[in-house]
């Protein structure tokens, strides 16, 4: 879905300069960002597997959901670096348009997993002893893995084409008229399976946990410490919408119904094809947001990461069994607690 290039058009200016430079050097931060970040949380929630928890399982999902996304990046870099020539097949090609959505909407759903789960933990601590298991969570990641990849297999269907006009080897560009309106109509399913439907129960989620937390008046300091986690991720989750999200998919839409029109100035045209160049860099940036939700409202990442530290430095084993033992049972701890209130 790179509605980008202005080729279709000679009476209007080519922004063929500003998208290659745009999304060059986008993606190559994107790439060092994302690697970096999710690839030190994955080492860090790996070596600390034997603390697992429902909530560290989407964790750990959605960290290899964005490495997996940024591995493809220096592709599309290269792409735009020889200035629109695909030199590297028709598989890779596919692969880097589908990899790409299967992370943002991936992204998406584990967000609301683990949105649902501290909802749970919060507003309904009893039930949420019961409900909310392992076991589960890995069958919830399992079965997001799925739906979001089958949702998103139209996107091998497209490969690499030629340009008739300059005789490159092209990807990642719009497709044909005959094709169009395959792709509003693959749009408006991604708009509201992928976006609208996942942001109204993470809406719904935080309103519940705000609640929650507003009606207590005396709580006690592991209550507290769960209801600022809350709120960071409550921050975090709602920051990455409005930054990466939300403006990529109303651009998307508006960019793709104005397509079909004849009427449209080149000037509305361009400066069109320019924010969609932008509001997909920013789509693609969610890889380097989500590592701050690891460590600002993971459960225990921090203590994790100590863990590891004082590990490294020559702890004895014994010492770090002793201090993470803590850690393994905090969603038990918290709930039991939470009870109480």
């Amino acid at each position: 879905m790179e509605q980008h290039n202005s080729s279709d058009s000679t009476a209007c200016h080519s922004i063929d300069d500003f998208r290659n430079q745009v999304y060059s050097t986008s993606y190559s931060l994107i790439t060092v960002c994302g690697l970096v970040g999710n690839g030190f949380a994955l080492v860090v929630l790996t070596r600390t597997c034997h603390q697992s928890s429902p909530f560290h399982i989407y964790m750990f999902n959605l960290a290899l959901a964005d490495l997996l996304c940024v591995m493809t990046l220096p592709l599309r870099v290269i792409y735009y670096v020889n200035k629109g020539q695909w030199n590297l097949g028709d598989f890779l090609c596919r692969i880097s348009s589908y990899s790409l959505y299967v992370n943002l909407y991936c992204s998406i759903y584990f967000m609301v997993a683990m949105s649902i789960t501290r909802f749970l933990a919060i507003v309904y601590p009893v039930q949420n002893l019961r409900l909310v298991t392992e076991n589960r969570a890995r069958l919830v990641c399992a079965g997001i893995w799925v739906f979001i990849c089958l949702l998103s297999s139209p996107f091998l269907m497209t490969g690499q084409t030629i340009d008739v006009e300059t005789n490159k080897t092209k990807c990642f560009e719009p497709p044909n008229e005959k094709g169009l309106q395959k792709l509003v109509v693959l749009n408006y399913l991604s708009v509201v399976a992928g976006f609208a439907l996942p942001f109204l129960v993470i809406l719904l989620c935080y309103a519940g946990i705000v609640r929650t937390l507003l009606s207590r008046t005396h709580t006690a300091r592991c209550q507290r410490d769960a209801g600022n986690r809350a709120i960071r991720m409550i921050v975090i989750v709602l920051l990455t919408f409005l930054i990466s999200f939300t403006p990529y998919h109303v651009q998307r839409t508006i960019h793709l119904n104005s397509l079909s029109r004849t009427d449209v100035p080149c000037s509305e045209k361009e400066a069109m094809q320019k924010s969609v160049v932008v509001t997909l860099s920013l789509a693609a940036a969610n890889s380097c947001f989500d590592p701050m939700l690891y460590f600002f409202s993971g459960e225990g990442f921090r203590n994790r990461l100590s863990s590891m530290s004082k590990s490294a430095m020559g702890g004895s084993s014994l010492q770090q069994t002793s201090r993470l033992r803590p850690v393994a049972t905090l969603d038990g701890r918290e709930n039991l607690q939470l009870q109480a209130s």
